[in-house]
């Protein structure tokens, strides 16, 4: 029973040392970021992927300005309706 018990005790130890002593695998800038400087600028997969979010972000903000259009149409047709509504209750108020 002793020894089952010194056993597990020591397992964790084990384990502990082979994590303390591993290796980084990773190098010097090696983040998966956007180079800065000049080698950004020249590189075709940048320019391509900048020219891609560019047409996008125009797509989506060409659809945005084309629902606001819509919505100010539709707020104009009901301001014509009150307006009507309006002009057909001072007629009726004249006439009394």
């Amino acid at each position: 029973m002793i020894r089952a018990t010194i056993i597990k005790s020591a397992r964790p130890l084990a384990n502990g040392r082979l994590f303390s002593t591993s290796l980084r695998t990773m190098a010097e800038g090696d983040t998966g970021a956007v180079r800065p400087g000049g080698s950004a600028q020249s590189d075709a997969f940048n320019k391509r992927e900048k020219a891609a979010e560019d047409q996008y972000i125009r797509q989506e903000e060409l659809e945005k300005i084309k629902q606001i259009r819509e919505k100010i149409s539709k707020e104009r047709e009901h301001i014509d309706q009150l307006d009507k509504t309006l002009q057909d209750l001072m007629e009726k108020k004249g006439q009394k």
